[in-house]
């Protein structure tokens, strides 16, 4: 779909902008009563059922009645940086394992909203819609032991501290067929980066959903401007929603294998999640290796292939709760003693975002953008809701038609292409303008001199 069906926690912000948007609705639109879970579930499922064996369901043009989606924009709600101080302390270490396992530290914590959320399903993003944030955080993650000799981490959670970090976010829907979002997360201050594309491609099996990342959706890439441009690449792996048939059961699982890569360093890291365990009991079991590989002649993709005289250290825990290392090539059953925590994720909750205020949004910058409709959904008037989206929907269309017509094509704003350059989109100057701004805590932009959706 054009956005995942996961779990999600209620969008969160700064004191200016931590509630959904408000926009007044009219006085005389029924309110309604709220469906439980049970019926929207079974009404969710009526409208997938339609849709059983279609490859992907991204390219399907469908839309889904207003009291099934969480008032929430997509481009809000879909980002990594649960907790942002894992991720600005990516390059702190001099040593290229331990950046490896800070790599890692942020990878099991950029989709804590699937852990402590429920699923929900935010508004599909227009083509031209924006979404831009801050965060602020504690710059405080303890050092992780990399060698026998080094001093292990007391904890691998946050710890208090009163050094803070301000972390810009970008990010566009660039490409509405087929659907695709470019994202830019930037730190000056630790001289760290991430960019790339978001696209998702979803089945409907007829008991779950298999969601995985589409053809232009290569993963993440960090660099380290620091370690002289340091670039590490992490896929993603295949995900399930779950608990269709059981109202009240949904679940998000994943039974695959994904990878980190950093060629300068010549580290690679192979994660193979397990799903089920004995007698068909969810595991949220993860497993890896961390090893030295030939960038040139990448060819190991699971864990057994890997032979010992290459591993640097092992990986395993539940994704859903904690997760441990150890250094060298041995086992984990025979090194219990020697395992260090790498991520504690029971006391994390995700950290709320800094949102520009409504009013100094553009008019189609994410919240300003759904406005009308989040006000309706949140005030029961569904029916409202529906009719606004659709109307949405409608004037993409026309929007999209006259583009086709004249033979023009859209160009993002912010970034320099729909879909390139490949895995890794560039910034224009307006998106360069757009990060400096954001860092410097001026929420102003130009107007846009066209729309794409209206």
């Amino acid at each position: 779909m054009a956005e995942s069906s996961a779990n999600s926690l209620a969008p969160a912000s700064a004191a200016t902008s931590n509630e959904p948007s408000r926009a007044s609705t009219p006085a005389n639109a029924p309110v309604e009563k709220a469906p439980d879970e049970g019926s929207k579930l079974k009404t969710f499922l009526g409208v997938l059922r339609r849709f059983i064996g279609v490859s992907d369901l991204a390219t399907v043009r469908f839309s889904l009645p207003a009291q099934l989606l969480e008032p929430t924009p997509n481009l809000e709600y879909w980002n990594y940086l649960d907790r942002p101080e894992t991720f600005i302390s990516i390059g702190d270490s001099d040593e290229p394992l331990a950046r490896m396992l800070g790599t890692l530290r942020f990878w099991f914590t950029k989709d804590l909203k699937y852990v402590k959320g429920k699923p929900c399903k935010p508004y599909n993003s227009t083509l031209g819609e924006f979404f831009r944030c801050t965060w602020e955080v504690e710059d405080t993650q303890p050092q992780l032991k990399h060698s026998p000799n080094s001093k292990p981490s007391s904890s691998a959670s946050s710890v208090v501290g009163d050094k803070r970090v301000k972390i810009t976010y970008l990010t566009e829907q660039t490409s509405h067929h087929p659907p695709v979002s470019a994202f830019y997360i930037d730190c000056p201050e630790k001289g760290i980066s991430a960019r790339g594309f978001d696209q998702l491609s979803a089945k409907f099996t007829g008991t779950n959903i298999r969601v995985v990342a589409g053809a232009h959706n290569l993963g993440i890439f960090i660099t380290l401007k620091h370690r002289d441009n340091e670039e590490y690449q992490l896929t993603h792996p295949a995900a399930y929603l779950g608990g269709l048939l059981r109202a009240g059961s949904l679940s998000v699982s994943v039974a695959d294998s994904c990878f980190v890569t950093c060629a300068k360093t010549k580290i690679k890291v192979i994660l193979e999640y397990l799903e089920e365990g004995w007698l068909g009991r969810t595991q949220n079991k993860v497993l890896g290796v961390i090893f030295r590989y030939d960038p040139n002649n990448d060819t190991k993709t699971k864990i057994k292939d890997v032979p010992d005289k290459d591993v640097l250290g092992r990986i395993e825990g539940s994704w859903q709760t904690k997760v441990y290392y150890t250094l060298g090539s041995q086992p984990f059953a025979k090194t219990p003693k020697n395992r260090n925590l790498l991520i504690d994720l029971d006391p994390l909750f995700v950290v709320p975002k800094n949102i520009p205020p409504i009013e100094e949004q553009l008019p189609n910058e994410s919240r300003k953008f759904w406005e009308g409709v989040t006000n309706a959904i949140v005030n029961k008037q569904y029916s409202l809701a529906t009719t606004l989206k659709q109307e949405i929907e409608d004037k993409q269309r026309k929007k999209a038609a006259e583009r086709k017509e004249t033979g023009k094509e859209w160009q993002p704003r912010f970034f320099t292409a729909s879909v390139t350059p490949v895995g890794r989109p560039d910034l224009t100057k307006d998106g360069e303008e757009a990060l400096k701004r954001l860092y410097e805590g001026n929420n102003a932009l130009e107007p846009n001199k066209e729309y794409a959706a209206f």
